[in-house]
């Protein structure tokens, strides 16, 4: 995919990459794609010789005033101070880069910032005075370069070695493993330095070339996940946009719907058993194996025994007391519980404790290939759940009404269907006979 569907930039917003291994590369990469006026700068260093890259070079004195942001020439605007001896430009003072945000803000212009130097290398640890990040910036892409992976810690592949083996307990020399990379980009002194609390925090491990680096960095994103808010995976010396980024992992919630009242059935049907299991019970433990996180489960109509049944589970428990108005209340409710920083929410059913931790992973990982708006399970032409629904769904989720679901949203995004096998999953509890249909289906009438 390209690398504006994995950032989702927003008009506006300021993006600042640190890190090594290819950031200026991808700043210019991400100022081409937004296909709008866009505004580059740098806080530290970059080189003259890639001022080319722009439509328009701005340069500034110091104390100068920034005139008015001009794109006559094209939608690229880098704005820099003066040029040193070493043939870099200089980066612009704490006032002139207020003053550039401001005009940005003002005019809803990206604005995109190099923070950080890395002399070319792929990886780096942090100087006591790097990243320079002001306190207002959105969002931080942190960026490691994985073509040093395996090689001596040398120079040559790593941007201040002796601090990078202070932080690792590597030798000058010895290979550089993925559990290194993995302990400096979670450090507070590595790749989390200096990022101010509110802004998000996304990874971008590039140079994952070849199925054994991609495999690597599946690995190293899956771990960082807890500290990241996005891990992105890509080379960027791919031929074509679409294929930069081959993968995104990033948080998603879980949202388990069980606030009905089983009036047909004339029992709860969240507290049936599965083999010796509640239901509810059963669902919520496939969806923290699969790693949904965090994992909400909306009550409504017996709440307390519900409750009871999964306090142990780490789970968030909110109680829809409009249950009775239809599943949309249940569906907001679970979707008003969620911070800010969730990515995607996935919605499970109660009553469809077969739902296996495997098809809740393959929806995960179609996410993270395609990042389509809502990504569904098919048996045929048949529509299954659970359904994983993008962030960017989520206004429209919210104004749905009455005793509807997300499907009532289905015709307004782009749908990525999971092709399925097993047409078990379309099974669920509703009626009398529904129970033991569900279980002789997956049990052989060894319950009756």
């Amino acid at each position: 995919m390209e690398l504006t569907r994995a950032i989702e930039l927003l008009p506006g917003q300021s993006l600042a990459f640190v890190g090594a291994g290819g950031k200026t590369s991808a700043m210019f990469a991400l100022a081409k794609l937004l296909h709008s006026p866009v505004v580059l700068t740098t806080t530290t260093h970059i080189g003259t010789w890639q001022t080319d890259l722009a439509d328009e070079h701005l340069l500034l004195k110091p104390g100068e005033t920034i005139p008015e942001l001009n794109f006559s020439k094209g939608p690229i605007l880098l704005v820099t101070g003066q040029p040193g001896e070493d043939d870099r430009l200089s980066g612009l003072d704490k006032d002139a880069l207020e003053a550039l945000h401001s005009l940005c803000k003002a005019q809803n212009f990206p604005l995109l910032i190099e923070a950080d130097g890395a002399r070319q290398r792929n990886l780096k640890a942090p100087a006591d005075y790097e990243p320079n990040l002001p306190d207002w910036i959105e969002r931080v892409v942190v960026i490691a370069g994985l073509a040093s992976l395996g090689k001596p810690l040398i120079p040559e592949n790593v941007h201040r070695p002796e601090r990078f083996a202070a932080l690792t307990g590597l030798r000058s020399g010895d290979l550089i493993r993925v559990e290194d990379i993995v302990f400096v980009l979670q450090s507070e002194q590595g790749g989390l330095k200096g990022i101010p609390p509110a802004a998000q925090r996304m990874l971008f491990l590039n140079q994952a070339e070849g199925a054994e680096r991609q495999a690597q960095a599946v690995r190293i994103a899956r771990t960082l996940i807890p500290y990241y808010d996005r891990v992105m995976i890509g080379s960027l010396k791919a031929s074509q946009p679409d294929d930069v980024i081959s993968y995104v992992r990033a948080q998603t919630a879980g949202i388990i719907l069980a606030a009905g009242g089983s009036q047909r059935l004339g029992r709860p049907k969240q507290l049936l058993n599965w083999q010796g299991v509640p239901f509810i019970r059963c669902v919520a433990q496939n969806a923290l194996e699969a790693g949904l996180e965090p994992l909400v489960v909306v009550t409504g109509a017996d709440s307390e025994q519900i409750e009871e049944v999964i306090s142990d589970l780490p789970v968030i428990f909110v109680n829809n007391i409009e249950w009775q108005s239809g599943m949309s209340s249940s569906m907001k409710a679970g979707l008003s519980a969620l911070p800010e920083t969730c990515d995607s929410a996935m919605f499970l059913l109660a009553d469809q404790p077969q739902i296996s931790p495997h098809l809740i992973s393959q929806l995960l990982e179609r996410y993270a290939k395609n990042r389509a708006s809502i990504t569904a399970p098919r048996v045929n032409d048949r529509r299954g759940n659970p359904v994983l629904f993008s962030r960017k769904t989520f206004k429209a989720l919210l104004a749905v009404t009455g005793d509807q679901g997300g499907r009532a949203v289905f015709n307004q995004f782009e749908v990525d269907w999971l092709p399925w096998m097993d047409a078990r999953i379309l099974m669920d509890v509703d009626e009398p006979g529904d129970e033991q249909a569900l279980l002789d289906a997956y049990f052989h009438c060894e319950n009756k």
